[in-house]
């Protein structure tokens, strides 16, 4: 199958027209190589990505599944954000050894702490597979029975395909179901802590400054791949060693300017660029409002906890930060959405689409696309909206309803497939949830429950809701739960599973917070998602018959990309500033004066550490300085989303520059609609990173693993 290059859609600025959007790392040689080169690049593309030889694609591994990160020393060193290795530094920290608070720093190997489940996965071999993927489903007019065979098709695929023992095979689908392509990869098991800068430098500005630039934000931390003797994965011993990579990254400290180039080499989450004009509108009026104010509830609660009791400050940590990271992108995207106009910019783009389809004679095939999309996000509207609401309340950030939901599901396991499958999974929880409980508190949860379950009953529509919960005192319910359930603690919880399946069962049902989420679970199953996912299929199959006609009727020169679906891409550009609003401007990078000038002593986001504050009077910034300033952050243009944190920022010659961990707030609708103008991604500059290594933490032994390079200084003696 022909599949043409990136398009970025309806671009109108032509100064950006090489830029953006979420490339395939194999697939780089040819128009992506050449648009790298005219903006700076002096790599080839065999340099970024090469089956048969070490190239840059085996120093980045997805940073347990959701992240980014890269190796950046022969011993294994890892980079990442300090917000994705957040939960590990938490899991290690106490109220006398807070981690959080004062930082870790291991100064030799034995010092660096093993973390349970955390894995980095490389990525060895990339090959398009689409033929064998759906090989006999085009005769197939039921999209169910459409679905189930490519499903049939890849899990035989997964299992036949070559690779080594140690190896996994994936197949993922790119194009909205037009293409699927196969990954060979190896996943690492043991990965220590290495070192961590305290949250006054790696959370500096907390939620106040996420999504928001001018930055000021050191959000790095380090771990340590290990491996057995033959460097292959094991899970942790005391034997095992430090890894030995194919690929490391040089680390460039002469810094950056307006306009050099950068690449983003990473795992970028979900985008969805070719979605209709329809399904923008309702995302920006009806869904994100209603998720931003249930975590706008949650959050003020949590808060207020947070702030008055430091033990609770460490149990919640992690989850604040995840529940509030989203919270203030849907806000950013929304306004982005609105202010860029995406949704008329999307109509014109049909409007066009539609003109092509007239030219080309394809009407029978895409002439009812737009009219079809209209009616089902008309008719699943109220669906869409219910499970947001479900999801938002009941599975996400409400944690007593969250046990219950997996309990609920643990029952209708034991009905469909019997009590072997159902003491199985409750093993698993047992084990699980030990975990869960540990930074669980009912007090904080309580009111949660009691914010969100208001605005449940009150917000989500009417008519999907279950009637109990209309005939009752939801605040005294919420307290008479948390005073009665054994869903409260995890001797509890565990005392609830006890015995045999029809013991527990019975157990759970005599539970009267299982019941309440017992209660809101089966209405939504029985009233929601059936028609949810009746209407979402067609929407599936819409989609991919859009995607395919968008392919099929753009010119050759157009530059059509994939949605990002967690796989490993490419994304170039350039540093760059940005003019946000009228008479507003931003400069792309930020300096240690900045943090200076937004330090509060004593606050909880913008807390400067009296060490930090010593080295800047004192101007000790050893060799990362530039002009007497110390480079803390910048912007560029590169395309990125959630999973992009920890990627490594690229400079023209294949060193390390920089990590991303954010993109700014006016730009946060890229996931969307990628508008160049006003697109940033954020990132840390390596010299700040090195900085704190090295001056504040005192881990020279950790620079002195790395290779310090200097690209311009070379460049310079050269002319």
């Amino acid at each position: 199958m022909k599949f043409l290059r990136l398009l970025i859609l309806f671009l109108s600025f032509s100064a950006f027209a090489q830029q953006g959007g979420m490339w395939i790392p194999s697939l780089l040689e040819g128009m992506n190589e050449k648009e790298m080169k005219s903006l700076g690049m002096k790599m080839s593309a065999k340099d970024i990505y090469d089956v048969n030889k070490s190239s840059m694609k085996d120093a980045v591994p997805h940073f347990n599944n959701g992240c980014t990160s890269e190796v950046i020393s022969p011993k294994g060193l890892l980079l990442t954000n300090h917000h994705c290795g957040y939960g590990q530094i938490q899991s290690h920290s106490t109220v006398e050894h807070d981690y959080l608070e004062n930082g870790f720093w291991a100064m030799r190997l034995e010092d660096e702490l093993p973390n349970e489940d955390l894995v980095v996965t490389f990525i060895v071999k990339i090959e398009d597979v689409t033929a064998k993927v759906l090989e006999n489903t085009q005769s197939l007019t039921n999209e169910a029975d459409k679905q189930k065979k490519i499903q049939d098709n890849i899990s035989a695929l997964t299992n036949s395909l070559p690779k080594e023992s140690w190896q996994e095979n994936r197949i993922r689908t790119f194009y909205d179901g037009n293409q699927y392509i196969w990954f060979v990869v190896e996943t690492y098991k043991d990965v220590r802590l290495v070192g961590a800068p305290p949250s006054s430098i790696g959370k500096f500005g907390s939620d106040t400054d996420n999504w928001v630039w001018p930055r000021h934000t050191g959000d790095f931390s380090l771990f340590r791949i290990y491996a057995d003797k033959n460097n292959r994965p094991a899970a942790y011993s005391k034997d095992n060693v430090p890894y030995t990579p194919k690929h490391y990254f040089p680390v460039s400290i002469d810094g950056v300017q307006e306009n050099d180039f950068t690449m983003v080499f990473g795992f970028p989450g979900r985008t969805q660029e070719y979605l209709p004009a329809v399904a923008v509108e309702q995302i920006v009026n009806e869904l994100n409002p209603a998720k931003i104010e249930v975590r706008d509830a949650a959050l003020k609660v949590q808060d207020g906890f947070m702030r008055k009791d430091k033990a609770i400050k460490i149990q919640y940590a992690a989850k604040y930060a995840s529940v509030a990271n989203y919270w203030k992108k849907w806000i950013g995207e929304t306004k982005g959405l609105k202010k860029s106009n995406a949704v008329q910019i999307k109509k014109e783009f049909e409007k066009d689409f539609m003109n092509k389809v007239a030219k080309a004679g394809k009407q029978a095939e895409y002439g009812n696309l737009l009219s079809e999309f209209e009616k089902n996000y008309k008719d699943i509207a109220p669906y869409a909206l219910s499970r947001d609401y479900f999801m938002e309340v009941v599975m996400r950030n409400t944690e007593i309803l969250s046990f219950g939901y997996r309990l609920v599901q643990l029952e209708n396991l034991y009905n469909s497939r019997g009590e072997k499958a159902f003491n199985d999974r409750k093993e698993n929880f047992i084990s699980a949830f030990e975990e869960m409980y540990k930074d669980f508190n009912p007090m904080v949860d309580e009111k949660v429950m009691e914010q969100l379950i208001e605005l449940y009953a009150t917000k989500s529509p009417k008519e999907f809701l279950p009637e109990g919960l209309f005939n009752q005192d939801l605040k005294a319910k919420t307290a008479e739960i948390f005073k009665t359930s054994k869903l409260t603690s995890y001797n509890g919880f565990k005392d609830l599973l006890a015995g045999d399946a029809k013991t527990v069962l019975e157990k759970l049902n005599n539970d009267n917070g299982f019941a309440f989420v017992k209660m809101l679970t089966e209405a939504y199953n029985k009233n929601v998602l059936p028609k949810y996912d009746e209407i979402n299929l067609k929407n599936t199959a819409l989609q991919r018959t859009y995607m395919k006609g968008i392919l099929e009727l753009s010119p050759k020169e157009a530059r059509i990309f994939p949605d990002a679906n967690s796989t490993l891409r490419v994304t170039y550009g350039k540093v760059k500033g940005y003019a946000p609003s009228d008479a507003v401007y931003y400069s792309p990078v930020t300096y240690l004066e900045g943090v200076m000038e937004k330090y509060i002593p004593g606050d909880y986001e913008f807390d400067v550490s009296p060490k930090l504050i010593e080295l800047y009077n004192n101007k000790d910034f050893g060799p990362y300085a530039e002009n007497g300033k110390l480079p803390v952050n910048f912007i560029g243009t590169n395309h990125t989303t959630g999973g992009n944190s920890g990627s490594p920022a690229i400079d023209a010659h294949g060193n390390l520059i920089g990590l991303n961990f954010d993109r700014v707030w006016e730009g946060t609708m890229s996931d969307i609609y990628y508008d160049p103008a006003i697109c940033r991604n954020i990132m840390v500059d390596i010299r700040y990173v090195l900085f704190v290594v090295d001056k504040y933490a005192g881990a020279k032994h950790l620079i002195e693993e790395m290779k310090i390079v200097h690209p311009k200084q070379k460049k310079k003696k050269k002319k």
